[in-house]
């Protein structure tokens, strides 16, 4: 039977980006603060609507 040898493998990404990136969200930080803050807003679907009475359009009668 063969031995299984894991390889040794390089990292992918150069220290370069990897400080960029470090940097960019240390920015972020600084202007909009700690926590998540979603890049782009959800659409909402065109299919989904509610059935409360404040929306007159939905309501049959």
């Amino acid at each position: 039977m063969k031995k299984l040898v894991k390889k040794k493998r390089g990292r992918k990404v150069p220290d370069g980006i990897i400080a960029a990136r470090i940097a960019m969200r240390d920015m972020e930080r600084e202007t909009l603060g700690d926590g998540f803050h979603a890049r782009t807003r959800a659409v909402r679907n065109k299919k989904r609507y509610s059935r409360k009475a404040k929306h007159p359009k939905s309501v049959e009668e």
